[in-house]
């Protein structure tokens, strides 16, 4: 059984980036949280709380001392509030994320309605439509994207993870409602090469593991561009989800992961992979 693991597999910069962050503030504060999980990892955040960085769903139950902004960054009135408190700030906001927000906010205050590609239930979303003070829609997909009005200016940017096929389709759609049209492609680089090298390995394997998070939108959108490629592609978050009985018959296995997938948990699937390989030749 050959194992084909993508070089792009885990933390992408920002994560990385954000994890770094958040260790060294948990040296240097006694009392820290973070508003919101750090990323999406579960694996990750229980580790973070062990080094005593709790996660707080809102500024009002941060006890004090300081405060980590996640890696998808928070609201603009999160902000407000914690500038009103007393707390310290460790902004461990992606820098992609953040130039998402600051073109959100000029869109609006230059007067387009903000066409806004990606999910809207995502904290990153939420995020950056909090800072545009105009009209926003929220578009998931080119379906949705038919359904927007007729509008003398529209401008458009991306969640940050969103796949280049659907932000390109739904800026199609939006060229055709409009006189003018700005557009900022604010999709990481990092977010692009992952799923194409995930798509191309797929479609040349007999079965595609995709690794991460369950609340985890870039390893979910993984898992679905893998599925086109290869029907047999499983979504997992820990090695102790593998079921022997997908590797019958297998001898190409492709891995992946999200962006937000530590290293050692795609070891010990790589290691739990091989096992299972052992048993069943």
């Amino acid at each position: 059984m050959e194992i084909i693991l993508a070089k792009s597999a885990g933390f992408c910069f920002g994560v990385k980036r954000a994890t770094q962050m958040a260790f060294d503030a948990a040296h240097e504060h006694e009392q820290i949280a973070s508003l919101g999980p750090l990323i999406h990892s579960p694996q990750m955040v229980e580790k973070l709380e062990q080094e005593g960085i709790s996660v707080c769903r809102q500024v009002a139950d941060i006890p004090g001392g300081a405060v980590v902004i996640r890696s998808h960054g928070v609201t603009a009135q999160e902000i407000s509030e914690i500038e009103q408190s007393d707390l310290e700030v460790v902004d461990a906001t992606c820098p992609f994320v953040k130039k998402a927000q600051d073109y959100a906010e000029q869109l609006s205050r230059e007067g387009y309605l903000l066409v806004l590609v990606g999910e809207e239930d995502h904290p990153e979303v939420q995020g950056i439509v909090s800072y545009a003070k105009g009209a926003v829609r929220i578009v998931g997909s080119p379906e949705q994207a038919q359904q927007l009005p007729r509008e003398k200016k529209i401008g458009v940017v991306a969640q940050t993870t969103q796949s280049l096929e659907n932000f390109t389709e739904i800026v199609s759609i939006c060229l055709a409602k409009t006189k003018e049209l700005k557009v900022f492609n604010t999709i990481c680089d990092a977010t692009s090469v992952r799923q194409e090298e995930a798509r191309r390995i797929a479609a040349d394997v007999d079965l595609m593991l995709v690794i991460g998070g369950f609340n985890s939108a870039n390893t979910s959108r993984l898992a679905t561009l893998c599925r086109e490629q290869q029907p047999d592609t499983y979504h997992i978050e820990t090695s102790d989800q593998l079921e022997a009985e997908w590797f019958a018959g297998k001898e190409r296995i492709g891995v992946t992961a999200g962006a937000s997938t530590p290293r050692w948990i795609i070891e010990e699937v790589l290691e739990s992979i091989q096992k299972i390989s052992g048993l069943t030749e």
